[in-house]
């Protein structure tokens, strides 16, 4: 099979977690305290998968000036563009309660949930795809990580969706749509980069790892935290921990 077309389905599949957690969080009144311990375990796999499997790598073949250059400049269009979705209601796009405003409340909020959701799932998809290219198949610590991570976060924002009144077509669609953009997104990293120098790839993994921290700091760690308090980071250290187990024993 073609490795553009692996990084498709294996962004698909990483994506899928959205919506099977957004199936979770419409129909299960899960507890919050349940969610949030899941979106803290979570932040923990994808801190470490970032800092063994990705940085390091890109360090090891782009250099660490280019590494971290890019790694600082995907934090900052990441945050710049949150800012913007941020002031049109999508603060709050990744919480179960009722933080997330309704279209009465905010004029267009719902749009800019369904773009920062997508703001947030592309470079996971890029990444995820990049990891290809060392013709070595695709990187397990990162997939599991986007995976463990991508399924509170769409049950927690699903059940924020449901308390803000947004119909279940808007729902799903949206999380359906993030799903196979998050393939597509994965299918052009490895379309567009095959035959690229390793040099090139170490900067764009770079960009696309620096903007998954920022999105981690920014959305999934204050709804971990105010549920589970001072548990949130024994559980985050018990994910990194098994990233880091996972990454070491592959």
């Amino acid at each position: 099979m073609p490795t553009w077309l692996q990084a498709g389905g294996w962004g698909l599949l990483a994506g899928g977690a959205l919506v099977l957690g957004a199936l979770v969080g419409w129909f299960l009144a899960l507890p919050r305290v349940v969610v949030a311990s899941v979106m803290a375990f979570g932040s923990g796999v994808l801190i470490s998968a970032l800092s063994f499997d990705l940085l390091a790598e890109a360090e090891s073949t782009g250099g660490l000036g280019p590494t971290l250059v890019g790694f600082l400049g995907g934090a900052c269009v990441y945050v710049a563009a949150n800012l913007v979705l941020a002031r049109r209601g999508a603060r709050h796009r990744k919480r179960s309660g009722d933080h997330q405003p309704s279209e009465d409340e905010q004029q267009g909020s719902g749009a800019a949930i369904a773009v920062g959701a997508l703001l947030d799932g592309i470079p996971e998809s890029v990444v995820l795809g990049l990891t290809l290219l060392g013709g070595q198949g695709v990187g397990l610590p990162v997939l599991v990580a986007i995976f463990v991570s991508n399924l509170p976060e769409g049950l927690s924002s699903a059940a924020g969706m449901k308390a803000a009144g947004r119909s279940a077509r808007y729902v799903f669609g949206v999380w359906v749509g993030i799903a196979v953009a998050s393939g597509a997104a994965g299918l052009l990293g490895v379309l567009l980069l095959q035959g690229a120098s390793p040099a090139l790839v170490a900067v764009i993994t770079a960009v696309a790892a620096g903007a998954i921290l920022a999105m981690v700091a920014d959305t999934m760690i204050p709804e971990a935290f105010e549920q589970t308090h001072l548990y949130a980071g024994l559980i985050a250290t018990v994910g990194f921990a098994l990233s880091f187990g996972l990454e070491r024993l592959g």
